[in-house]
């Protein structure tokens, strides 16, 4: 009988993680991501992002149902969450990055390892670090001739040498 009453706080254990993995889901999804338009790159992040979120809650969902039929042992049912919580942990960490691509970040790393000083916010970061942050224009590239020869071309010493004698009035004395 002992064995009747685990499997059963097992479930109520299971079904509370299933409410509470909902919530947050629901949160993550409700939470919209504000990006001023960029360009082509900032309409694929934000749709790369959205698919990896997709992929993320549809592995999510699979896995609950794995714990639920796991109830039966503790021991798949832990290994199971284990899982489920690393995919949440890798789930939460590609959302700041998509975020921080979004918000025109230079160097996604650096701007995740300053992050934490700044409350996760990255506004707050934004505004305190804008050396980090494109402006979303590039610089434009230097144009014009500095009237020297290519520094590859190929050159007629002679030749140049020939026009100059001419030109000083020196002929050549062969």
């Amino acid at each position: 009988m002992g064995g009747e009453n685990d499997g059963a706080a097992a479930q109520a254990q299971v079904a509370g993680e299933q409410t509470a993995s909902g919530n947050q889901a629901a949160q993550q999804q409700a939470a919209p991501v504000t990006a001023e338009p960029q360009g082509d790159a900032v309409a694929k992040a934000q749709s790369d992002y959205e698919v990896a979120l997709a992929e993320r809650d549809a592995r999510i969902a699979e896995l609950e149902g794995e714990i639920a039929e796991a109830a039966k042992t503790a021991e798949g049912a832990e290994a199971l969450r284990k899982e489920m919580d690393e995919l949440r942990r890798k789930g939460d960490e590609e959302r700041v990055g998509f975020e921080l691509q979004i918000a025109g970040a230079r160097n996604v790393k650096a701007a995740r390892a300053l992050l934490g000083d700044y409350d996760n916010d990255i506004e707050k970061l934004k505004a305190a670090e804008p050396w980090l942050f494109g402006t979303g224009v590039a610089a434009p590239a230097q144009t014009g001739a500095t009237g020297l020869p290519n520094a590859g071309a190929a050159s007629d010493e002679g030749a140049t040498l020939k026009r100059w004698r001419k030109i000083a009035g020196i002929e050549d004395e062969e």
